[in-house]
C-alpha cells in the first residue's frame, strides 16, 4: 500500500517527547495527514478507544514509566494499522506484537515513509 493514501487521513502519533513529536508531526503533515498528538499515556489510550484512525505511530516507552502496549492492543483489536518507534534498540514492544513494523530513532523522512508503507501492509 503507499503513504498516499494518507492524505486527508487521520493519524495518530502517541509520542512524549517534544521535538520529535514536531519532526514527526511535520512528516506526516508533508504526506497530507491530519494527525492527532497524543504525549501523554492516558491521551493515547482515550484516542485508541475513541476516535478514528487511518494509521497510529506509538513510542514504545513513554513517560511516567508507560510503554505503549495497551494502546496498540486497542488499535490492532480495532483493526487499525500501527507502527512503533523506539530509541531504546532490543526493548522493543511486547511479544504478543512482534512482527509489527518498528522503526529506530533517530529517523529521517524516508526511513519514515518506509516504515509508515510497511505497517499499511502488515
Amino acid at each position: 500500500m503507499d503513504i498516499e493514501v494518507l492524505q486527508g487521513q487521520k493519524v495518530l502519533l502517541v509520542e512524549d517527547e517534544s521535538l520529535v513529536a514536531m519532526l514527526a508531526e511535520d512528516m506526516l503533515a508533508d504526506l497530507g495527514a491530519d494527525v492527532v498528538l497524543a504525549m501523554r499515556f492516558p491521551e493515547g489510550l482515550h484516542q485508541a478507544q475513541q476516535g478514528e484512525f487511518a494509521l497510529a505511530v506509538l513510542d514504545v516507552n513513554l513517560g511516567g514509566g508507560h510503554r505503549s502496549d495497551p494502546i496498540a492492543d486497542i488499535l490492532a483489536h480495532r483493526g487499525v494499522p500501527f507502527l512503533f518507534v523506539t530509541g531504546y534498540g532490543e526493548r522493543g514492544p511486547a511479544e504478543r506484537h512482534a512482527g509489527k513494523t518498528i522503526l529506530q530513532k533517530p529517523y529521517h523522512a524516508s526511513e519514515f515513509g518506509d516504515a509508515l508503507a510497511r505497517a499499511l501492509d502488515d
